[in-house]
Formats: C-alpha cells, sequence, structure tokens
C-alpha cells in the first residue's frame, strides 16, 4: 500500500493549532495531543460516573426529605435551590414559620416553602401575526422612490430603515425595501 501526498490543512482539537494531515481522519496535530484529549476524555467520564453515584446515593434522602413536615434550612437549600441567606430573610419577615430547637437546628416549614416557590404559569401575550420577510419587488419602494415621494433625504430613509429594522433587499445598485412598512412609517409623520 502507498502512502497518500495529500497535505489537508486542518486544526487539531486539543490545541487549536493548524497542521496538515495526511488523512481525512486526522484529528490531533501529534501524538502529545491525541493523548491529552484521551485523558481529558476519561477524566470526563469519571466526573460523570461520581455525579450518578451521589444523584443515586441522595435520592432516597430527597425522598425522606419531601415526606417531614418540617425541614432543616440546609435541606431546604437543596429541596428548593434557594440560598441560606434568603430562608433566614423570610424567617425574619415571619412569611415563613420555623422552630429553632437549639443551637444550629432550626426547622422550617416544608409546606410553606412548597406553596412560595411553585412555579407561577404566565399568560402568553397574544401573538402578532407574522411579519412577511419575502416581498416581491412590485410589492416595494427602492431607497429614491421613498425620498422623493416622502420629501426626506436619502440618509434619513436609511436610518429609519435600520432604526425599525425593516427587511430590505438589494437587487444590483437598488435597494428594496416593503411598501406597506414605509408607508405605515413615514404616513405618521
Amino acid at each position: 500500500m502507498g502512502f497518500s501526498q495529500l497535505k489537508i490543512p486542518k486544526i487539531c482539537e486539543q490545541c487549536g493549532k493548524p497542521f496538515e494531515a495526511k488523512t481525512v481522519v486526522t484529528r490531533f496535530c501529534g501524538s502529545a495531543c491525541a493523548n491529552k484529549s484521551g485523558k481529558e476524555k476519561k477524566r470526563q467520564q469519571k466526573e460523570a460516573e461520581k455525579k450518578q453515584t451521589i444523584l443515586e446515593q441522595s435520592a432516597e434522602k430527597i425522598a425522606q426529605m419531601q415526606t417531614r413536615p418540617y425541614i432543616s434550612i440546609t435541606e431546604a437549600t437543596i429541596l428548593f435551590g434557594i440560598s441560606k441567606n434568603t430562608i433566614h430573610r423570610l424567617i425574619k419577615a415571619g412569611k415563613v414559620p420555623a422552630f429553632n430547637l437549639g443551637e444550629r437546628l432550626t426547622r422550617v416549614s416544608r409546606k410553606h416553602l412548597e406553596e412560595m416557590f411553585t412555579a407561577v404559569e404566565i399568560p402568553e401575550e397574544p401573538k402578532e401575526k407574522p411579519m412577511k420577510l419575502h416581498y416581491e419587488i412590485d410589492e416595494c419602494y427602492t431607497v429614491t422612490e421613498v425620498s422623493v415621494k416622502y420629501g426626506v433625504s436619502p440618509s434619513t430613509v436609511e436610518n429609519t430603515i435600520r432604526r425599525n429594522s425593516i427587511p430590505k433587499r438589494q437587487v444590483g445598485n437598488y435597494v428594496y425595501v416593503p411598501k406597506e412598512q414605509i408607508d405605515k412609517i413615514f404616513a405618521g409623520k
């Protein structure tokens, strides 16, 4: 089998430096980058496995916390994803009932926290009809036509198009903008 004379310009996936590859499937500039990439991939895999084992171990504890009417502040931070300072502020304001059973043994009402931090549905606003983005040339003005029709300078027309995000289309030397949107803007002035 003969060697290929190909020299394919590529960028190393590990270090980001350009190099010339001799095959289509080459991903790294050398063995050092390939080794680093392999080690990083193994490290990420170990981290993912570690996170999964922690989740499996804590699933039982979380299930137990969800059945108790009063939980500790640390457990509340885990369950509801809020900071300890927020919980202390709510207790001080009297919004969440809490009982102090001793030093570092403050318990808060899980039921009240659930009521405060449940998802609130926000009603969707009625959607406006979608604006047409592809206009035919007969449905459009050129910038010059707009400036002549409304008696403004071409630069004012360009600024208005840019400010109002009006879609424009260039064909050759002419820039076309939709008649209906231009008429709405300049008729009101």
